[in-house]
């Protein structure tokens, strides 16, 4: 079983940005955890600044893995091009949030992406990851 972590805009600075908010871990740190507790996974992660790199990777690896979970920071609110991505290719997507979007400001209920996507796991940290795997684990 092959899945892919994409992580979007800003979150290289986990760990570091607004630990009230994004927690004190970084992902590479978090990752490594998560790689420990599903051996049995390949577990891939990327992550870009940029929008284009996000969906190139979409479109390299959407025909050929078992599962894409995508936590596409503020793209998800904004890029219609990165919903239509995950729409034009077959591998299933999980949309994750560290944050609880919906409790937030205004514009951060809304994604674009939700609508082309398995399911939404928003709000428990870090913790989101691991369950979106599990979804694809079964």
């Amino acid at each position: 079983m092959k899945i892919i972590i994409i992580n979007g805009p800003n979150l290289n600075l986990l760990g570091k940005r607004e630990p009230e908010i994004y927690g004190s871990k970084s992902f590479e740190d978090y990752f490594g955890e998560l790689r420990a507790v599903f051996p049995e996974v390949e577990l891939e992660y990327f992550q870009s600044n940029h929008e284009g790199a996000i969906i190139d990777k979409i479109h390299e690896i959407g025909f050929s893995y078992n599962g894409i979970i995508l936590n596409a920071g503020g793209l998800t609110h904004t890029s219609v091009a990165l919903a239509d991505a995950l729409g034009g290719v077959k591998t299933p997507a999980v949309e994750v949030h560290i944050s609880n979007i919906h409790a937030r400001e205004e514009f951060r209920k809304h994604s674009y992406l939700s609508p082309k996507c398995k399911g939404l796991i928003c709000g428990l940290g870090l913790k989101g990851y691991e369950l979106a795997v599990r979804y694809f684990v079964g």
